[in-house]
């Protein structure tokens, strides 16, 4: 799981933008203004029967990660938190 959900930076942060844009889902904003340090982001290709394949991006480690628990789902209330 992506340690962004978590992280008081999520809705200023570059990285996560980016990893929205490859989910192709809506930004939690526009215009980013904060680039973490460093980020880890893991990669995974996923065989998907009867389809093509899926791709998963989450970012594992992060020097800038200062924990905020439960900040995604606080600025997107009643939506499951991505996975």
């Amino acid at each position: 799981m992506c340690i962004c959900v978590n992280c008081h930076w999520i809705d200023r942060c570059k990285t996560y933008h980016a990893v929205e844009r490859q989910h192709g889902v809506e930004h939690l904003t526009q215009s980013p203004d904060f680039q973490g340090n460093n980020p880890a982001i893991h990669i995974i290709v996923k065989d998907i029967p009867n389809q093509s394949s899926s791709i998963e991006w989450d970012v594992r480690s992060c020097e800038s990660f200062r924990e905020d628990e439960g900040k995604w789902l606080r600025l997107c209330p009643g939506k499951e938190i991505p996975t």
